[in-house]
């Protein structure tokens, strides 16, 4: 596919969504953000596209939002690129439709972090499944130093990922933090040295195309992320039920389970596309209002 802010790249299942805006550190934009949830959708619709791997071309992967329209930047009433508020409806944060996109990937995402992510370079992060950082690479939720508040869904994302102290240290602060307090605090999973960066990504990628059920990675992913709020373990026993039930009788658990007696690698016939079951989705979808 042919984006102009964005590289998409599919080679062995395994697609790399690159931000290439290098020359600006790869500064978001309105129009990177209608890429990003149109590179999304096009991923959930391939069944070639079994992992994702996000990352920046050149030295960044996000330094925030691009600041080339001066104090005007946040100011939506001012800003002819944005949608405003119309109907009594408030305008939509761009970064937020992007991490609510990705939130609703039926395919896992792993973040390579090349190096700077501030602002929405960070908060576009939160809602993938693995965040791996370059040894060059800073993060900063830097929003009250910018006097403006976090976006991107982030107040939701980032407490549940590191808890609610870590996430208030930086909150509030603002300041810029290095890899390895990105990995004390539980915001990514390893640092691995930068020029191994996507290597790494891509091993963990290829240990999930080659061994796993598509299907069954789709449905693993939503019932994790959608339980974050369930407000008791039955809504998780009901889903794992139907779930349970449902792939049981499916092609590929027969194939899981006859691979494995006969000691080889399962190849599994289900595809995203059309075998979800028929319960999927659970949850009402929520609208903007």
């Amino acid at each position: 596919m042919n984006f102009e802010t964005l590289l998409y790249e599919v080679e062995n299942g395994v697609l790399t969504l690159t931000l290439n805006r290098p020359d600006k550190l790869n500064a978001f934009t309105g129009e990177m953000a209608n890429e990003l949830i149109a590179a999304f959708d096009a991923a959930d619709a391939d069944d070639d596209v079994r992992v994702i791997i996000t990352t920046g071309a050149g030295r960044g992967f996000c330094a925030g939002a691009d600041l080339s329209a001066g104090a005007a930047t946040f100011d939506y009433e001012k800003r002819d690129d944005r949608a405003g508020a119309s109907n009594g409806v408030p305008a939509r944060d761009g970064g937020g439709r992007v991490t609510l996109r990705i939130f609703e990937s039926l395919k896992p995402v792993i973040g390579a972090i090349n190096g700077p992510a501030v602002g929405i370079g960070a908060t576009m992060q939160l809602p993938m499944d693995i965040r791996l950082a370059s040894d060059r690479a800073k993060f900063g939720f830097v929003f009250a130093r910018r006097g403006i508040v976090p976006e991107a869904a982030s107040s939701w994302f980032l407490p549940r990922l590191v808890g609610m102290q870590q996430s208030m240290d930086w909150m509030l602060s603002g300041r810029v933090f290095d890899a390895n307090e990105a990995l004390a605090g539980g915001l990514v999973k390893e640092v691995v040295p930068h020029d191994d960066l996507l290597a790494r990504a891509n091993e963990l990628a290829r240990d999930i195309v080659e061994n796993t059920s598509p299907v069954s990675v789709a449905l693993i992913r939503q019932m994790q992320w959608q339980m974050l709020t369930a407000d008791h373990p039955m809504e998780a026993h009901k889903v794992d039920s139907r779930g349970v039930f449902y792939r049981g009788r499916s092609d590929d658990a027969k194939e899981g389970v006859t691979s494995f007696l006969e000691k080889r690698p399962a190849k599994f016939p289900g595809k995203v596309s059309k075998d979800m079951p028929e319960f999927f989705p659970w949850w009402e979808e929520r609208e903007y209002e």
